[in-house]
């Protein structure tokens, strides 16, 4: 064991050392700053974000490419709060939660305290998350390393069913039915076992299936501009950010919310798919439920701000662990994360460790930069940022309309990938009218070939018998996990109908 730590901390302050160079430094800097500005704009998410600017990291050094993308991805998230709390307009969905507190608190004219909690919140929860993914990683790896083509089958399943039972509030075979729809995506083109085209309808260009990239811009980006278009928003800054950094004495009583807002969100990021608003709305509800000041919740309280933005950050860490090591996204950002790293020919999984020994530990030091510098940028432009808010998305939203084409077009450099991108923006559209949740759409695209390989590899090495799986105790456990989320995805279904029809029914008897 005392060798094995010894291996993993030479590992560690090798990349430490390798990844501090003036130009890594550099690109982590400019990316957070980035990051920060897009998710601090409403309506451009931190998976917009990366969707927008993976194309510029296709000719970077591949080392380069993941501090950039990182880089974003944790300013991003952190930025949503600058909106969150000054219009009461979250820049990302993640900074839902902190609208609650924040927005009473920029009324009240403490609007800078309150960024200023939400930005070292958010430092707490990057070094919680990042301690996490360093120490559980390599054990997760290990019993990764046990998995059979039927686990791997029964593991996409999983993802698919909790991420559509989480990511819907009251009917989760919406989340489902997406779910599904995005494994029916992955199996488009060409078969990987036989070659054999499937649902391409005699046209060529589908015979390479669907491209991940452009269906994620045309999911996330085409939508959300469509989505922004037709709403009338003329909001306006409403406070004016004051001072910002909180007194030693409010940091210090902020810390015990942090740490358990902090590992919530670790948590919650493992799941695939839950994502950061998820892991920031169930520790805004801890929170309120455990801490002593739980009746101030809501009504303009700094732990409030501290619990959302602190579990939102922490996410980032939980979802990097499924994603090295079952390649399993933990957030529809890590799906966007998990797709440039594939780009440049990384396969994340239990194999990872041998084909690139280094690189878990090249992730946390990056994000650990990425980090500091989230905390530096955050407090230094709190101030200045507020004027960027006074943009209107009318105005923003038709000039980022390009930068997704050239991002779509860009990864194959093929027309078809733009035609595809607003198929699947179209399809986002009037899939988010009619109340579906993207997220499940997504995993189920990533997920889908994994889903159609094993489970064929699995038949075939069983000759076409499920016996073989109940002699897996790995699988038994998935399965089982399964029909629960089934089971209670069901009830929640039937209960929310039932309550549906109710009211209806008592609409129309008010309304005779």
């Amino acid at each position: 064991m005392l060798d094995s730590f010894l291996h993993q901390a030479g590992m560690f302050f090798h990349a430490f050392s390798a990844q501090l160079y003036l130009t890594n430094i550099l690109v982590l800097a400019g990316a957070t700053f980035m990051g920060i500005i897009v998710g601090a704009i409403p309506g451009l998410t931190a998976t917009m974000a990366l969707a927008l600017l993976i194309n510029l990291s296709y000719g970077m050094q591949f080392d380069l490419a993941i501090s950039f993308l990182l880089g974003v991805y944790v300013g991003a998230i952190m930025g949503g709060c600058y909106s969150a709390i000054m219009v009461n307009i979250p820049g990302t969905p993640a900074a839902a939660a902190t609208a609650i507190d924040g927005f009473i608190l920029a009324k009240r004219g403490e609007g800078g305290l309150a960024i200023g909690a939400g930005v070292i919140s958010s430092f707490i929860g990057m070094l919680i998350s990042i301690a996490c993914l360093i120490f559980l990683t390599p054990f997760v790896y290990k019993i990764a390393l046990k998995f059979g083509q039927w686990e791997y089958f029964l593991l996409a399943v999983f993802g698919v069913m909790i991420c559509g039972n989480l990511s819907t509030g009251k009917d989760p075979i919406k989340g489902w039915v997406v779910g599904f729809l995005g494994f029916f995506t992955a199996m488009i083109g060409l078969d990987k076992v036989y070659a054999y085209p499937r649902f391409t309808f005699g046209l060529l260009q589908l015979k390479g299936g669907i491209s991940l990239i452009p269906a994620l811009i045309g999911v996330f980006g085409i939508s959300e501009i469509l989505i922004v278009l037709e709403q009338e928003v003329p909001y306006k800054i409403l406070g004016k950010v004051t001072k910002v950094i909180p007194s030693w004495k409010t940091i210090c009583s902020l810390i015990p919310t942090a740490i358990r807002s902090g590992i919530i969100g670790v948590g919650i990021g493992a799941v695939p798919g839950a994502g950061e608003d998820v892991g920031a709305w169930v520790a805004y509800d801890v929170g309120k439920r455990s801490s002593k000041q739980g009746e101030k919740y809501g009504t303009g309280c700094l732990e409030g701000v501290a619990a959302a933005e602190t579990a939102n950050n922490a996410v980032i860490g939980g979802a990097m662990i499924p994603l090295l090591t079952l390649a399993v996204p933990g957030s529809p950002p890590a799906a966007m994360f998990l797709a440039a790293i594939w780009l440049h020919g990384v396969q994340p999984g239990p194999m990872l460790p041998i084909e690139h020994p280094g690189f878990l530990y090249e992730v946390a030091i990056s994000l650990l930069i990425a980090t500091c510098f989230m905390l530096i940028w955050g407090l230094i432009i709190a101030k200045p940022i507020a004027s960027l808010l006074k943009l209107r998305r009318e105005i923003l939203m038709p000039l980022i309309l390009p930068l997704t084409v050239i991002g779509a077009y860009a990864g194959g450099v093929r027309i078809f990938d733009i035609k595809v991108t607003f198929f699947f923006g179209i399809l986002g559209y009037v899939l988010r009218k009619l109340d579906y949740p993207m997220a499940p759409l997504v995993l189920g695209i990533i997920l889908g070939p994994l889903a159609d390989i094993s489970f064929r590899q699995a038949l075939m090495q069983s000759r076409g018998s499920l016996i073989p799986l109940l002699g897996r105790p790995v699988g038994i456990v998935l399965l089982a996990a399964i029909v629960l989320i089934a089971y209670s995805g069901f009830r929640r279904t039937i209960e929310y109908t039932r309550k549906h029809a109710q009211i209806n029914a008592e609409t129309i008897q008010e309304g005779k």
